[in-house]
């Protein structure tokens, strides 16, 4: 089985393994992550993903293999949107999914090409010293086609992903770091651990509340400020009164001076 599961109680870790190939994912392995982050979102009980590939490496992007065996546009089909609203499994799997929960990408090894689109598409991203990304694809002639040309720019800036996606050259961790492209990085081999604690912190916030934001963020791109301050605040007024409760709290003496460990 090329996608499994592990779960710690609110935090669900989605494990990729086809080593042998660095994790690139085939219709087989894309199909099967789909259906784990389709899992995630509908399971009342799961609040964070950590999305993690096994073996050395997160994601070495389309099974190139595959890809030479297929021939022509009819190949590509099934992938093609049908009509308004309508959003087919991507190539890679998960790149059109609008999740309501948080996911975070635990990259080692390389995160390239459709690999790096995947893990752009997640909340937040650790990556260990080690690890690299980029848009290795620009040597094959194929373009970007799950979300690379969309989220790169909304993430880094035009310019820096411009830069990136024209010239698919490697992005070491520290640059990453430096540019936005990940928010953490942690020595080798701690990829996993540092992003399942990171969602374990997460998952012990009010949730409605997280979603919330997350979900203002997400979808506050292209709107004008006005249209997107009222968007906010009409998917967050409710949150205000179960706030009270928190705000309850802190009069108590809890989460004094940022300390979030007992809230």
């Amino acid at each position: 089985m090329s996608v499994r599961i592990e779960k710690n109680g609110p935090v669900w870790t989605i494990i990729h393994s086809r080593p042998e190939v660095r994790n690139a994912i085939d219709p087989e392995s894309a199909k099967a992550i789909y259906n784990a982050f389709n899992e995630f979102n509908q399971d009342k009980t799961a609040y964070v993903a950590v999305l993690w590939g096994e073996g050395g490496a997160f994601c070495s992007g389309w099974d190139l293999k595959y890809a030479s065996a297929i021939s022509g546009s009819e190949a590509l089909e099934s992938y093609d949107f049908p009509g308004v609203g309508d959003l087919p499994m991507a190539v890679m799997g998960t790149s059109r999914l609008e999740l309501s929960k948080p996911v975070i990408a635990a990259v080692s090894g390389a995160a390239v090409a459709g690999g790096m689109e995947v893990a752009i598409w997640c909340d937040i991203r650790v990556m260990e010293e080690t690890a690299f990304m980029g848009i290795y694809n620009r040597r094959w002639g194929i373009p970007l086609i799950d979300g690379g040309t969309v989220r790169l720019p909304r993430l880094i800036g035009e310019g820096r992903a411009m830069d990136l996606i024209l010239t698919g050259r490697r992005v070491e961790a520290d640059e990453a770091l430096k540019i936005g492209l990940c928010e953490y990085v942690v020595p080798p081999g701690d990829a996993r651990s540092k992003a399942e604690s990171l969602a374990h912190d997460l998952a012990k916030f009010p949730q409605s509340s997280m979603r919330a934001d997350r979900k203002s963020v997400r979808s506050q791109h292209g709107l004008p400020i006005r249209d997107a301050m009222k968007q906010e605040w009409s998917g967050s007024k409710e949150e205000i009164i179960k706030g009270v409760e928190g705000a309850l709290k802190f009069v108590s003496g809890k989460g004094r001076g940022g300390d979030f460990r007992d809230v």
